[in-house]
């Protein structure tokens, strides 16, 4: 839904998006959050710095208002079967209370979004049941292709993106923090773990998940316990992050970003996502003939990680270099707050794909050295322990 504002001389502005807010927006701007336009929703940027708030979930515990992502609660009877034939990863092999991340595909094999499945198990009337959570920007294209590719007689989709709040608790501290609010044993869950339990009295999903590369929970609930949850962690001196710590946390992961490192043009196995497809597992699924052809043939090319040798920084859709070749592009890139130098992610032939290749990455018409290291760029010993 679109809206026109009158300017101060009277004429009609260009129409704007309304953008939609979290049930946390209010908390966020009293705590002085600058705000931003995101997926159509209106997010913190950062609270106070994005230096402080990511090394805050480096070092002790941050937590991130997610809520504008995408929720759904699927249940039906033989409910696994039936999402296989979309994914290339084995769900057949998840227990209640486990979960996979995966992707959807187009038949060529291209990204329509990278997602998460909680399997929770079978209900009282016999079917499978459990929660996707998706990208906020690809939410309504998910929920499309599911509705599209799913027998909706035998299968029931809830869309509650907008009825539940979510909340990211990250860090070497986050579960200590969490664990005095909940009545259950959070120690005894592994990383992509989940449960349901009662958190300040009341129901919630927890998941042993993230995306900052750290130990932590991520949380669904009602949208007044989760602004309940936001209160009592920033009592307890959790810090609030925002979007700006948490793509420079990701970025350091290597984890990618839906729309700029993975997207409908690039397959998981350009992606560095040939774990998540299980060819010799699983039987058909959208996009395997075309999966098939790339493990056999290879790919011609590949995700890699680039660190640059000075302290300029490679930006999202800079042009790489070899011998006055152009050999490639980087998706995203920034300076690494942990590692004190400039990292970027980068589509590079498979020729040049191999740690230690020199690249030159072009800034503003002049080029620069770069070099192909491993990802991902850091690696957590907290989160190590969960694994």
């Amino acid at each position: 839904m679109a809206q026109s504002s009158p300017n101060l001389d009277g004429e009609s502005t260009k129409e704007v998006q309304t953008l939609s807010r979290t049930p946390l927006f209010e908390l966020s701007v009293a705590l002085g959050a600058r705000m931003t336009a995101f997926a159509g929703w209106e997010m913190p940027v950062q609270y106070a710095g994005v230096l402080r708030e990511h090394s805050a979930v480096r070092t002790a515990a941050g937590m991130f208002d997610i809520s504008h992502m995408g929720k759904f609660l699927l249940q039906g009877k033989n409910l696994l079967a039936h999402l296989q034939r979309l994914v290339p990863s084995d769900l057949s092999r998840l227990k209640p209370g486990e979960a996979q991340y995966t992707v959807f595909l187009t038949p060529e094999a291209g990204i329509i979004d990278d997602l998460i499945f909680y399997y929770q198990g079978i209900n009282t009337v016999g079917e499978q049941y459990g929660v996707m959570i998706v990208n906020a920007a690809t939410m309504l294209k998910d929920k499309a292709w599911l509705l599209q590719n799913l027998d909706v007689s035998q299968v029931h989709l809830q869309d509650c993106s907008t009825e539940k709040g979510l909340i990211a608790v990250q860090g070497p501290e986050a579960v200590a923090h969490l664990q005095a609010l909940v009545d259950l044993d959070l120690s005894s869950v592994k990383a992509f773990g989940h449960l349901q339990g009662r958190l300040l009295g009341r129901t919630a999903f927890l998941a042993r998940t993230g995306y900052t590369g750290e130990d932590g929970f991520e949380v669904m609930v009602d949208p007044d316990v989760g602004q309940e949850l936001w209160r009592s962690l920033l009592n307890r001196g959790v810090v609030p992050c925002g979007l700006g710590a948490r793509d420079t946390l990701r970025l350091e992961a290597a984890m990618a970003l839906y729309g700029q490192d993975i997207d409908e043009t690039t397959t998981p196995l350009e992606a560095g996502l040939g774990w998540l497809v299980h060819l010799d597992e699983v039987g058909d699924f959208v996009g395997r003939s075309v999966l098939e052809q790339q493990k056999l043939a290879g790919v011609a090319r590949k995700l890699v990680g680039l660190q640059m040798q000075g302290r300029n920084i490679a930006r999202h859709g800079y042009s790489l270099f070899v011998e006055n070749q152009r050999v490639g592009e980087v998706t995203s890139g920034t300076q690494s707050p942990t590692l004190g130098q400039p990292i970027a992610l980068a589509y590079v032939s498979t020729q040049l794909a191999k740690i230690g290749q020199a690249i030159d990455v072009e800034i503003r018409g002049k080029r620069y050295p770069a070099v192909v290291v491993k990802r991902p760029f850091y690696r957590s010993n907290s989160r190590k322990a969960t694994l």
